[in-house]
C-alpha cells in the first residue's frame, strides 16, 4: 500500500518522499525504482525513560523541520507515539493509518490523540476512536489491471479442485483451520496450496498436523513468491481463515482475478463480504468450512465463474487502487489547508 501510494500520488501536486529504517530485502529494489528520496533513520524511540524523551525524538523532529515536511503519513504497524510527537514539534501534521484490529493499550490512545488525522479501514474500527472527529475510513485498494485472471498463464494443473490461501505465515492466521477442514471432507482430489514464508515455528506446527492427518499428498507449501497471480490463475477457490484481520490485501487480490472466495467471519473480511454474506463462516468452526468447501467443489464451473466475476465487479467498485489514490489525495490537500 506505501509503494502504491508513493508511486501514483499525483507528482504535480504532491512532493512525495520515503523514510525507512534500511535498503535490506528484495521489495527495496522495487522501492528504489520509483526514483523517489529515501531517507534511512530511525523514525521512533523508546518512550521509557521519560525524562530524557525530548531530547532523544529531537533527530527526527529536525529532520521533519529541516527538510520542511507538511505531513508525515505513518504505515507503522505498533503503537508508539514517539513518531507523532516529533512530527508536531517539526511543525507538520501527523496522519497515521490504522491497519489491524489489535487494539486496547493506553499507547494507541496517546497516539491517536497527537494525531491530526487517523485513518481506518473499515467502518468496524470507528469504536476504537469514538470521541475523534478527524478520522476517515479509507480501505485499502487493488489494482484490478495487474490482478486480472486472463492477465497471466496458470501453473497448476487442473484435474483436481484447488485451493489457495495467501499469508504472512503467523498464529492469527489460523491456516490449520483449512487443513483440518480438508482432512474432515475426506476428497483426495481437493488440494489446498499455501503461499508464504514456510519457515519459523508456525510453518513447522502446519507442516507437523499436516503429516499427522496424512495430508501430504492435498496440501503443499509453496513457499513465499512476489507474484502470487500464476497460483491464483486456475485456483477454484480462495480462502482465509485468520482471527484477526483489518482489511486483507490477498482477499482483494483474489477477488480481482475472479477467484470465488471464503472468509472467516471477522471485521475486516466482514466488511470486504458484506454484500456476499453466503461466503463467511464462523471463525475456528471448520466443521462449518468444510461444509462451505464442499459446496464449491460440488458447483459447476460455470457457477464457480459467475460468482468470481461478481467478486472482481465488487472489488473494482469498491476497493480500487483509484479510488484508494483519488481518497488519499483528497485527504491530504484538505488537511494542509487546515
Amino acid at each position: 500500500m506505501v509503494y502504491d501510494l508513493a508511486k501514483n500520488l499525483d507528482k504535480e501536486k504532491f512532493d512525495v518522499s520515503i523514510a525507512c529504517r534500511n535498503s535490506k530485502g528484495i521489495f527495496f529494489t522495487e522501492i528504489k525504482s520509483l526514483n523517489l528520496p529515501i531517507y534511512f533513520l530511525e523514525i521512533t524511540v523508546p518512550i521509557k525513560p521519560y525524562f530524557t524523551f525530548l531530547s532523544r525524538i529531537k533527530p527526527f523532529k529536525n529532520f521533519i523541520k529541516e527538510n520542511k515536511f507538511n505531513i508525515v503519513h505513518s504505515w507503522h504497524w505498533s503503537s508508539d507515539w514517539s513518531e507523532v510527537v516529533a512530527s508536531r514539534l517539526g511543525k507538520a501534521k501527523f496522519i497515521y493509518t490504522k491497519k489491524s484490529m489489535s487494539w486496547g493499550n493506553l499507547h494507541w490512545k496517546i497516539r491517536s490523540f497527537f494525531s491530526n488525522h487517523v485513518i481506518i479501514t473499515n467502518h468496524e474500527m470507528n469504536h476504537f476512536l469514538p470521541n475523534k472527529r478527524n478520522k476517515s475510513i479509507i480501505p485499502f485498494g487493488v489494482d484490478t489491471d495487474y490482478f486480472r485472471k486472463e492477465s497471466i498463464k496458470s501453473i497448476i494443473q487442473k484435474e483436481n479442485f484447488n485451493i489457495i490461501t495467501v499469508a504472512n505465515l503467523v498464529p492469527v492466521k489460523a491456516i490449520e483451520d483449512i487443513i483440518k477442514a480438508i482432512h474432515l471432507l475426506n476428497t483426495p482430489q481437493i488440494k489446498l496450496n499455501i503461499i508464504g514464508s514456510d519457515c519459523g515455528d508456525y510453518p513447522e506446527y502446519l507442516k507437523k498436523t499436516v503429516a499427522e492427518l496424512g495430508l501430504e499428498k492435498q496440501v503443499k507449501f509453496l513457499g513465499k513468491h512476489t507474484d502470487v497471480r500464476p497460483f491464483q490463475n486456475n485456483s477454484d477457490l480462495y480462502i482465509i481463515s485468520s482471527q484477526k484481520e483489518g482489511l486483507p490485501v490477498a482477499l482483494l487480490e483474489a477477488m480481482s482475478m475472479s477467484l470465488p472466495v471464503l472468509g472467516s467471519n471477522i471485521p475486516g473480511i466482514r466488511f470486504v463480504l458484506e454484500d456476499f454474506n453466503k461466503l463467511l463462516f464462523e471463525q475456528g468452526n471448520y466443521h462449518q468450512l468444510a461444509e462451505k468447501i464442499i459446496y464449491f467443489y460440488k458447483m459447476s464451473t460455470q457457477e464457480r465463474v459467475g460468482i468470481g466475476q461478481k467478486l472482481r465487479k465488487h472489488c473494482e467498485d469498491n476497493f480500487s487502487l483509484k479510488m484508494f489514490i483519488q481518497k488519499h489525495e483528497e485527504l491530504y490537500l484538505k488537511i494542509v489547508k487546515k
